[in-house]
């Protein structure tokens, strides 16, 4: 951990002291978003009995928190070239940590709703930039570790919020879930506004419609993918598919004319950086499918409780904090293609291994299987989102930062759909899991494709960054 802190004559991004500040408010601020998804879902049927409305309706409670950060992170990402990142950030984490004193005071669903939808629009605007944040805050030399210390946060988050949720529901009720925000996004404003590097933003307009078509194609996919797994009609989800495909045709048509567009069209002219997005999103739809569909296995075709099948996810996560550091190390030594194909190869044989576990097997069977899916998407991350952060130019850090949160988020939210359109088809549930193999498979093929090129292009040594000065040393 403290070679991430070290500094070398010549490195760019901030000195190492100021660097432990910076990378504490990104971790803060990480972890709040993170956590609050799956900490919250365990209050559902809570807020249900308390609020005195339906199952059904709390769902939304969730949804609409996702489908808000989902549909802004492309719209964040390029504000904050206009006011900032450190500005930005700062703003949404105020937002975020107003919100949740809102929902912890909330004593109706439409007000919780409401700070839900201002919760969501707070993570977008963290979410959005937290990668392209790693990249000014280190140096192009500890970059791929940096990104592995992102992972290990994101899935210790997802690992730790059923626990937390469960410990605190166990003492209290459900509005200290939302309360618990609070302390901790205090100590990360601060420290969010004493240390993130501080720049300039551009000059120049705001493309307000490409930022309408973005929230509308994006917002519009997520509500098809809803409904689509949880088996409504499925006029209701091609409806909703249909205006997400025209709004995405006026998007583009629109990036092609604006003058600071939200996605810039020769972001997508690198190849290395295309081949990167595309194993990203189909990596990220194999491991949304296979959380889905392994409660759905794990509880219903071999009979464990909820609290059996909450451990046996555990190795998943678990896997990912232990090996997405060291991949993201040895990322900055050797061609991050060969560890996330590798990743890759891990990841599709341990989709494959639960898709043939048998309905009698034991724990121990299972967790080997759930562990290796886990080293293998471990292995992956970190070199991946290297390679997308790195083959980007660096004055499109930003927009590259904001597609790659977007392609996680849509991976996921695509692999969930398909297991509830599957489970509506009757389709046994193993049936997905190898689906989850397929798009693993035609990650792989886009990661090796990418292989020659890194090996032809050595970026990190041919980058020559200017330095970025630390908050102390420049007045905004």
């Amino acid at each position: 951990m403290s070679r991430l802190f070290s500094t070398r004559p010549g490195d760019d991004g901030l000195p190492g002291p100021e660097r432990r500040l910076a990378v504490l408010a990104l971790i803060l601020g990480t972890l709040m978003a993170v956590v609050d998804v799956t900490m919250v879902n365990i209050a559902l049927p809570s807020i249900a009995r308390d609020l005195e409305v339906s199952a059904a309706r709390t769902v939304w409670v969730t949804n609409l928190y996702q489908i808000v950060c989902a549909a802004f992170l492309l719209v964040c990402a390029s504000f904050s070239e206009m006011i900032s990142r450190r500005r930005l950030y700062v703003a949404g984490l105020a937002l975020f940590v107003v919100a949740s004193l809102g929902a912890a005071l909330s004593r109706s669903l439409e007000w919780l709703l409401v700070f839900r939808a201002m919760q969501g629009l707070g993570a977008a605007a963290t979410l959005s930039i937290g990668p392209s944040l790693y990249r000014s805050i280190f140096p192009t030399r500890l970059l791929g570790s940096a990104l592995g210390l992102s992972a290990l946060v994101v899935a210790g988050g997802y690992a730790a919020g059923p626990a937390l949720g469960g410990l605190v529901l166990s003492a209290v009720s459900w509005p200290w879930l939302f309360a618990l925000h609070l302390p901790l996004g205090l100590v990360s404003l601060w420290l969010a506004w004493r240390a993130l590097p501080r720049e300039k933003g551009r000059r120049g307009g705001f493309d307000g419609r490409g930022a309408l078509g973005s929230v509308v194609m994006l917002g519009s996919f997520f509500l098809a993918m809803d409904t689509l797994g949880h088996g409504a009609p499925l006029w209701q989800a091609l409806a909703w598919l249909t205006l997400s495909v025209v709004a995405g045709g006026l998007f583009l048509r629109r990036q092609r004319r604006a003058s600071h567009p939200l996605l810039p069209p020769r972001l997508f002219q690198v190849a290395r950086f295309r081949l990167a997005v595309s194993a990203s999103g189909l990596a990220f739809v194999g491991q949304g499918l296979a959380f889905v569909a392994l409660s759905f296995l794990y509880q219903q075709e071999m009979g464990f409780s909820p609290l059996h099948t909450a451990w046996l996810f555990t190795p998943w996560p678990l896997a990912i904090m232990l090996v997405g550091p060291l991949a993201g190390r040895l990322a900055d030594r050797v061609n991050p293609s060969v560890m996330a194909s590798l990743g890759l190869v891990l990841l599709m044989l341990g989709l494959a291994s639960l898709a043939l576990l048998p309905q009698d097997a034991g724990v121990l069977d299972s967790l080997w299987r759930t562990a290796l899916c886990g080293i293998g998407f471990g292995l992956f991350q970190p070199p991946n989102n290297r390679e997308m952060m790195t083959s980007a130019p660096r004055e499109l850090s930003t927009s590259a930062s904001g597609v790659l949160s977007t392609t996680r988020t849509v991976g996921q939210s695509l692999g969930v759909a398909l297991v509830g359109a599957f489970m509506a088809a009757s389709a046994p549930v193993q049936a997905t899991l190898w689906i989850g193999c397929l798009t693993c498979l035609l990650a792989l093929v886009a990661s090796l494709a990418r292989m020659p090129l890194v090996g032809a292009v050595q970026a990190d040594s041919a980058e020559q960054p200017p330095q970025v000065q630390s908050p102390s040393k420049r007045v905004q």
